[in-house]
């Protein structure tokens, strides 16, 4: 099912999530061994997994000024490429695929459906699905994933309602795509995290913001605003390539824990519900 809205139901417990963004896991110079380890930790507690774009690099069929025969792997060097990648991806990942609730798009996957005209993202999600018998959902270049935490007993529940975008523009080398940060909250409301990827760098900010509620009372909320950074190693320890030659530095790779943990409050004689988060580098 192709959604940008997404809601995962959970009972009232802590929830573990694996964010990652920009894996380019067909490209050579993508870290499969790091990758795969962190897909094995997810699946060692039945972590979900969200992927944020770029899952594919995709780069020669993208007509792109960036691209060689370096960037593709032996084994997808056929006449059909495309479907190459994605039966290989779907074989790849399937392990994970009980895992995995929703996987976006990034300006590599978009770039091949203007110029292409196919889906790899369907494809992949269609393939994992029809594979596994799984319910991978796919998303859009941006959306929202609310999770819901029920309690066992009443109806009372409460959500994280995160936003997700793959990013847009370049990542200054001084603020490192922060600023986008700042672009995104003028326009989106409702959002107890935004996360994005794009720009290959890793952080996480907290805005606080000032809310009134329907009691007018007045009360402070943490915005997690989070950026994974990728799973391709393209510094090459500076000797040269792309990324060098335009004075690029070097990106962190991996992607980031995410931890939910809702929990039942008392204020001013109420029942309050609310979900402390954080994320983490994964090491």
């Amino acid at each position: 099912m192709k959604t940008n809205v997404h809601i995962l139901r959970n009972t009232f417990a802590p929830k573990k999530v694996l964010l990652i963004s920009d894996a380019h896991w067909d490209n050579p110079k993508c870290d499969r061994d790091l990758l795969r380890s962190h897909l094995e930790k997810a699946k060692e507690i039945g972590a979900d997994i969200l992927l944020n774009g770029d899952t594919f690099c995709l780069m020669q069929g993208a007509y792109d000024p960036r691209k060689n025969k370096n960037d593709i792997r032996p084994e997808h060097n056929k006449a059909n490429y495309l479907d190459a990648v994605v039966n290989d991806a779907v074989k790849w990942f399937s392990p994970y695929a009980h895992l995995i609730k929703v996987v976006g798009y990034g300006n590599h996957e978009t770039n091949i459906l203007k110029r292409q005209e196919t889906d790899v993202i369907e494809r992949f999600v269609y393939g994992l699905n029809s594979t596994n018998d799984t319910q991978v959902e796919v998303g859009g270049y941006g959306g929202w994933i609310v999770y819901n935490f029920s309690r066992e007993t009443g109806n009372s529940r409460v959500s994280f309602n995160i936003k997700y975008f793959h990013g847009s523009g370049g990542g200054g080398p001084v603020t490192k795509g922060t600023i986008q940060f700042n672009r995104i909250q003028t326009f989106v409301e409702g959002a107890d995290m935004v996360w994005m990827g794009h720009v290959h760098e890793d952080h996480e900010l907290t805005y606080t913001v000032e809310r009134l509620t329907h009691t007018n009372r007045v009360r402070l909320k943490d915005i997690l605003m989070v950026r994974t950074a990728t799973y391709k190693e393209e510094y090459n320890e500076g000797k040269g390539g792309w990324h060098v030659e335009r004075g690029a530095s070097p990106k962190p790779l991996g992607g980031r824990w995410l931890e939910m943990h809702p929990e039942r409050l008392k204020k001013d004689g109420k029942e309050e519900l609310k979900v402390n988060a954080f994320t983490y580098k994964i090491r």
